[in-house]
C-alpha cells in the first residue's frame, strides 16, 4: 500500500520530484528516466510506470529550466524501442511457457487477454498504436513475439510507434507545459493525460463485458 501511495504521490508531483532528482543527481537523472521508460515498455511486470505523464513532465521542464530537449527525445525515444525489442525476445523465447502457466505471478492475465484482442483487430499496426495505450504497450511486443511477428516488421512498427509517442509527449509538454494555465494545474493536466490514456482500454473492456454478457443470455435462451 505506501508503494501505491509513493507511486501515486510521485505522479500527481512529477514536474516537483523530477526537479528535486535533477538538482540532487545532475545528468544520472537521465539513466533513471531510461529505466522508467524502458521497464514500462520492456517488462511485463512493471505495465503500471508512468511513461506518458513521465515524458509531457520532461517537455513541460525543459521549456521551463532550459533543459536539453534534444537529450530527453533521445533517452526516451531509445528506451522506448530497447524496451520493446526486449519485450519482442522475451515473448519469442519464454512467452509460451510463462502463459501456460495458470497463475502467473505479477501479470494479470485478463491484461494479456485485452492486448491480445487488440492486436487480432489492428494486427501489425498495433505495435505503432499501442504506445498511446498504458498497459496494452507493455504487452503488445511480448504477444507479437509469441507470435513470432516477422522481425524486420516489427522493428519497423516499433521505431515508427515510439517516435509518434516521443515526439508528441515531448512537444506537447515543451510547447504547451509553460502555459500560466497548465503550469498553474500541473497536476490535474497529468491526471487528465493519464485518463485520457486510459479511455480506449475502459471501452474495450466495456465492450467486452457487454459481449459476454449477451453471449451468456443467448446461451440461456
Amino acid at each position: 500500500m505506501d508503494i501505491l501511495v509513493y507511486i501515486t504521490n510521485f505522479i500527481l508531483h512529477l514536474d516537483k520530484s523530477l526537479v528535486g532528482i535533477m538538482q540532487c543527481y545532475g545528468v544520472w537523472t537521465y539513466l533513471l528516466l531510461f529505466l522508467i521508460v524502458f521497464c514500462e515498455t520492456g517488462l511485463v511486470i512493471t505495465p503500471f510506470l508512468p511513461g506518458d505523464s513521465l515524458i509531457f513532465a520532461s517537455g513541460a521542464l525543459a521549456a521551463m529550466n532550459s533543459l536539453n530537449s534534444v537529450t530527453f527525445f533521445t533517452v526516451f525515444f531509445m528506451a522506448a524501442i530497447i524496451g520493446d525489442t526486449v519485450n519482442y525476445h522475451i515473448g519469442k523465447n519464454i512467452g509460451k511457457i510463462i502463459l501456460a502457466k495458470e497463475n502467473i505471478r505479477f501479470i494479470r492475465k485478463d491484461h494479456v487477454d485485452k492486448a491480445n484482442e487488440f492486436y487480432k483487430k489492428h494486427g501489425s499496426m498495433t505495435i505503432a498504436i499501442g504506445r498511446f495505450i498504458p498497459i496494452i504497450r507493455t504487452f503488445v511486443p511480448f504477444l507479437a513475439g509469441i507470435g513470432e511477428m516477422n522481425y524486420l516488421k516489427f522493428v519497423g512498427y516499433n521505431i515508427l510507434g515510439g517516435l509518434l509517442w516521443v515526439t508528441l509527449f515531448l512537444s506537447g509538454g515543451y510547447f504547451f507545459g509553460n502555459l500560466p494555465l497548465i503550469k498553474d494545474n500541473f497536476s490535474f493536466v497529468l491526471i487528465a493525460i493519464i485518463a485520457i490514456s486510459i479511455i480506449p482500454g475502459i471501452i474495450a473492456l466495456i465492450r467486452e463485458r457487454k459481449n459476454m454478457k449477451n453471449h451468456h443470455e443467448l446461451n440461456k435462451t
